[in-house]
């Protein structure tokens, strides 16, 4: 088993000066920082479709092209939650105290983004001389054409989030927006609607949600059922995702409580996905939190039940299943063409999945 080296900190300067300390520590998790806030990653899947050929479940479930997909965010140690769950690094992990809820410098849309294709394609460069990477895969690569504006953080603490959709957006991207739904008022007044908004959850109920995701800001429950009642007036697809912790929040009357946001809520997608024991949340919770995909199956099968969302595709090795509303797919790229019929991902190469393979 390969050890990681556990990083070093000097406390003082960290209190002297955090960002530096903080941002030093991203870079050797292989975080490559774009200006003040924002940073950019490479995604496991990125490089199993180089070098393997195996895609992404948003590939299967949205059409999103893996080798093509920039995951970043513009917040990238800013949040309103400390969810106990979360791989975040937080200030107070490495004993810094300072205000994580409000972004200290704000910097242009259009700089981001073409830093970030930048810092895609110095992270892509790596790739050139290894012989397993599919070289018509790796060329297209290097135009990314879809970004998954996630990663870690709270997307909405941007003040400019609109304008950096929009550029994505100018440039012929697809963009996911994920939130953790603390700020209707940014969703209620986005110019531009993200292609697809991500909107997760853990708790369902205040105490709950107390307990779980911690917030850092008052009435974030409240805000939180605010964006609930915001979903519906949205025009872009909207997926709840709902992760689970195996002990925690995978009960019966867990299935029947999210499904009371769901009513509120109506998606278009749900996504039961488990809670993966990585990062920091190692160190808040067992890796017997993290469940088994029969049992996020099962769960989801309950979700099901309670909603009328019909089970509709899953992906064994995210360890995600798919509920929609939908007859159909609404399909955001070009990536696995056999949508949610095609084999599991990592599965079986046969049909409309094994043939985009062949074919790419």
């Amino acid at each position: 088993m390969v050890r990681r080296k556990k990083v070093k900190i000097d406390l003082e300067e960290a209190k002297e000066d955090p960002y530096k300390v903080l941002f030093a520590i991203l870079r050797k998790q292989k975080y490559h920082i774009v200006g003040h806030h924002s940073a950019v990653k490479k995604c496991h899947w990125l490089h199993a479709a180089l070098t393997e050929g195996r895609f992404c479940y948003k590939c299967k479930f949205y059409g999103i092209e893996t080798h093509r997909c920039l995951q970043m965010s513009p917040a990238i140690l800013w949040c309103w939650n400390a969810c106990i769950h979360c791989w975040r690094l937080r200030p107070q992990d490495i004993g810094i105290n300072w205000d994580e809820t409000k972004l200290p410098v704000v910097d242009d849309p259009k700089f981001i983004v073409e830093k970030a294709i930048e810092e895609q394609r110095r992270i892509l460069s790596g790739y050139k001389g290894n012989p397993k990477v599919n070289r018509k895969l790796l060329e297209e690569a290097m135009n990314p054409k879809h970004a998954a504006i996630s990663l870690v953080g709270e997307p909405l603490l941007y003040p400019r989030l609109s304008e950096l959709i929009q550029e994505f957006h100018k440039r012929g991207f697809t963009t996911f927006v994920v939130t953790r739904a603390v700020r209707p008022d940014v969703i209620a007044t986005l110019e531009e609607e993200p292609s697809q908004l991500y909107v997760s959850f853990e708790a369902y109920n205040k105490e709950m949600y107390q307990k779980l995701n911690m917030p850092l800001v008052p009435r974030a429950w409240e805000l939180t059922m605010k964006t609930l009642e915001l979903i519906p007036t949205l025009s872009c697809p909207v997926v709840m995702r709902i992760t689970v912790m195996k002990g925690i929040n995978m009960r019966p009357e867990d299935a029947k409580g999210f499904a009371k946001l769901v009513e509120i809520a109506q998606p278009t997608y749900i996504e039961i996905k488990a809670y993966m024991h990585v990062g920091t949340s190692t160190k808040r919770l067992p890796r017997e939190a993290m469940p088994q995909h029969k049992d996020v199956r099962e769960f989801a099968k309950m979700v099901s039940e309670e909603t009328g969302y019909p089970v509709v595709s899953e992906s064994i090795p995210s360890r995600v299943v798919l509920l929609s509303r939908l007859s159909k797919p609404i399909r955001l790229g070009n990536g696995c063409p056999g949508g949610w019929r095609t084999p599991d991902i990592g599965g079986e190469e046969s049909g409309e999945y094994g043939k985009y393979i062949s074919e790419v």
